[in-house]
């Protein structure tokens, strides 16, 4: 079984919020491996009521590149 990497999971997690949240700019912050996971943490602008806010994101990968934990929170 392919395992992915660092890179790859930063790819997965933009292309992913990108389509989740229809913006264009992801900035990733970290990827930090945590047992079989790879937990990758950044921001992302929202527009709320013509007010662009950050919001933070944690996703969680496994080796496979399968999506398995999403958590989004406002700054």
């Amino acid at each position: 079984m392919r395992k992915i990497s660092d890179e790859d999971a930063r790819a997965i997690v933009s292309e992913f919020v990108r389509k989740k949240k229809n913006i264009e700019k992801v900035e990733i912050s970290t990827v930090t491996q945590k047992g079989e996971y790879l937990i990758v943490t950044g921001t992302c602008p929202i527009n709320i009521e013509g007010h662009t806010w950050a919001e933070k994101f944690e996703i969680v990968v496994d080796k496979r590149g399968k999506i398995k934990y999403t958590e989004f929170w406002l700054l």
